[in-house]
C-alpha cells in the first residue's frame, strides 16, 4: 500500500476493494459502492464532525512548547465541554513522525497549560506520562472560542501541507465531537445518497466521537481505541432492528458505526438508542450481533482498526486482502482508497451452530443472547 498524501476526500480513481461472507475478493471504482446493495439493506454513517483537536501551547511550569492533542471525553453533552483525555507531545509538529516526536516536559497534577490568553489544567496523569485529563478555564462557550482561535485538525506526517477543517468534514458532518475524522464517511456524497435512495436503500446516522488512532507510543498505542461516546437517535436503532427482521444486511460505514451498534447490542442482542460509551474491543472473538457489513479505510495489519476487521473475517482471508492491497498499491489512511468487507458464513454459522463430529457438519442450536 502506499500513503495517501493529499486531502482530496473522493478522488475520482478512488477503488473498492471487496469480501464477501465466503471470503472472495474482488476490485471495483468506489462510485459502484451503492451497487453493492439490496433493497432490503441499510447503511449507518457517523455523522460526527471533526474538532480542531491539535493545540500549540506552553507547559506554564517549564516555559516549553508542547502540542496538546485531544483524545477523548466523558459524553456528547455541551456540559461536558471542559474536561478532555489527551495526548501532549514536546516541540515539533505534524511533519515529524509521530513516533519521533519529542517527549513532552515531566506533567504533574495541577500544571498550567497556556494557549494564547486561553489555559487548561492538568487534573490528572491517565497512567501514561504523556496521557493526561484536562480541565479547559472558562464556559463551554469559552472552551469553544479556545478551540477555535488555536486548534488545528489533528494530523500525520504522510501529509505535508496543514489540513483545514473542511478538509476533514465528511459531507454529512453535523455535532462536532470527534478528533479524527470518521473518514469512511468520505465515501459518502449526495450522488450517492440519491443512488441509495433510487434503489430503496435505507440510510440513517449516529454520532460517535472517533478518537486519536495513533499516539506515537507503543505501549499507549496499546490501549486504542480509547473509550468513545456515542449517541444512537430512535429511528436509527429502529432502522437497524426492521432491517435485520427482514434479512438485510445492516451495512456500517466505519469501525465507529460498528462500536456504537455492536455496543448497543450487548445487553440482548437488540440496538438500543440513546446514549452510551463503546469500552469494548472488537476483534477475533466478538460475536457480532449487529452489523453484517463494514465500509472502512485500507489499514496496516499492526493497526487497532485492522483487529477490528478480525469480527467480520478470518486471518487467513485478511492476509489475502492486504497482499492484493499491496499488489495493487492502494492508498492507505484518510484519504485513501475503501475495502468492503461481509460477515463470513464462518462467523454467522459458528454463533448458531455446533459442530457435530459424528455427522461431520454444523448443527443449528438455540442461541442465548444473553
Amino acid at each position: 500500500m502506499r500513503a495517501a498524501t493529499v486531502p482530496i476526500q473522493r478522488p475520482r480513481d478512488a477503488r473498492l476493494l471487496t469480501v464477501d461472507r465466503y471470503g472472495r475478493i474482488d476490485e471495483h471504482p468506489r462510485t459502484a459502492f451503492a451497487d453493492l446493495l439490496r433493497p432490503d439493506d441499510c447503511v449507518i454513517a457517523n455523522d460526527a464532525a471533526t474538532l480542531p483537536a491539535s493545540l500549540h501551547g506552553i507547559h506554564e511550569r517549564s516555559g516549553n512548547v508542547i502540542e496538546v492533542r485531544l483524545a477523548g471525553r466523558t459524553s456528547l453533552a455541551g456540559d461536558a465541554m471542559n474536561r478532555f483525555s489527551a495526548v501532549v507531545f514536546g516541540t515539533g509538529d505534524f511533519h515529524t513522525l509521530t513516533e519521533e516526536r519529542a517527549a513532552p516536559p515531566d506533567l504533574h497534577r495541577g500544571d498550567g497549560l497556556i494557549f494564547g490568553a486561553d489555559g487548561a489544567t492538568i487534573v490528572r496523569l491517565l497512567g501514561h506520562p504523556r496521557f493526561v485529563e484536562l480541565h479547559f478555564d472558562g464556559d463551554t462557550a469559552q472552551v469553544w472560542r479556545t478551540l477555535a482561535s488555536h486548534g488545528k485538525p489533528v494530523q500525520y506526517a504522510h501529509l505535508a501541507d496543514p489540513l483545514a477543517l473542511w478538509d476533514v468534514w465528511t459531507p454529512i458532518a453535523a455535532q462536532p465531537v470527534a478528533f479524527e475524522p470518521p473518514s469512511a464517511g468520505f465515501v459518502l456524497d449526495w450522488s450517492t445518497l440519491d443512488a441509495l435512495h433510487a434503489r430503496g436503500v435505507p440510510f440513517a446516522t449516529l454520532t460517535h466521537a472517533a478518537g486519536l488512532s495513533s499516539t506515537g507510543d507503543a505501549t499507549l498505542d496499546q490501549r486504542l481505541p480509547l473509550d468513545e461516546p456515542y449517541r444512537i437517535p430512535v429511528a436509527t436503532a429502529a432502522l437497524v432492528e426492521t432491517t435485520r427482521a427482514r434479512g438485510g444486511r445492516v451495512v456500517a460505514i466505519g469501525t465507529t458505526v460498528v462500536r456504537a451498534l455492536e455496543h448497543a447490542a450487548a445487553i440482548d442482542g437488540a440496538v438500543h438508542p440513546g446514549d452510551g460509551i463503546a469500552t469494548q474491543r472488537i476483534g477475533p472473538h466478538t460475536r457480532l450481533r449487529a452489523v453484517d457489513v463494514i465500509v472502512s479505510g485500507t489499514h496496516e495489519p499492526d493497526s487497532s482498526h485492522y483487529a477490528l476487521l478480525r469480527a467480520f473475517a478470518d486471518a487467513s482471508t485478511l492476509a489475502r486482502v492486504t497482499a492484493t492491497l499491496e499488489a495493487h498499491r492502494y492508498r492507505t489512511h484518510e484519504f485513501g482508497d475503501s475495502i468492503w468487507v461481509e460477515r463470513s458464513t464462518d462467523a454467522v454459522r459458528k454463533e448458531d451452530h455446533v459442530y457435530d463430529e459424528r455427522q461431520g457438519s454444523w448443527v443449528a442450536v438455540p442461541c442465548d443472547l444473553s
